[in-house]
């Protein structure tokens, strides 16, 4: 007796099976143009398949020619492993996680600091280099722009001054507060 197995060759996909690997394929191809070209540096992709992304992030409208373009990548990636690739996506999606999670955190934080200056010694404790004195003087300073109906200058310092504490460097001056205008 013969095992089935050893006897029947290995069958074809369907052509169903195969549209919707395409499609998949499509799909990734579409969330790798929707990094940036940093992100896109980190993630192992062969040159042609990297080119083929940056040629369609420079396509600024949805038009034919940037469906074309995608689904390009999509055929592209048929001869790359996708696994890899997923993985990466998935990690910068974590990341991307953490990272809006820890911003949203130091907003919390912030307004927490401005409703209670009590807050100030939970600052202390959470960060021991931190200028108490200039938390306190900004403190003072977003309060009073508020009330005067002033454009936020030390609301954001205050972040500002939270996010450099959170990452450790311990400058918590208001350099470049005016540059980035984070979450506010």
């Amino acid at each position: 007796m013969t095992q089935p197995d050893q006897d029947q060759e290995v069958l074809p996909l369907s052509k169903t099976r195969r549209k919707q690997a395409m499609a998949e394929l499509q799909a990734l191809g579409e969330e790798l143009v929707a990094l940036s070209a940093d992100r896109i540096k980190k993630i192992d992709i062969p040159e042609p398949l990297r080119e083929a992304v940056r040629e369609a992030q420079r396509m600024t409208r949805l038009d034919e020619a940037k469906r074309r373009q995608i689904q390009y990548i999509g055929r592209l990636m048929r001869d790359v492993d996708p696994e890899p690739i997923r993985s990466a996506l998935a990690l910068v999606r974590g990341e991307s996680a953490g990272e809006t999670a820890k911003l949203h955190r130091l907003e919390n934080l912030r307004t927490q600091f401005l409703a209670d200056e009590k807050v100030l010694h939970e600052i202390a404790t959470q960060y021991p280099g931190a200028d108490l004195q200039h938390l306190r003087s900004l403190r003072r300073s977003a309060l009073k722009e508020q009330e005067q109906n002033k454009p936020p200058r030390s609301y954001r310092a205050i972040f500002q001054a939270l996010k450099a504490l959170e990452s450790g460097d311990g400058s918590d001056t208001d350099d470049g507060a005016e540059e980035t205008h984070e979450h506010e």
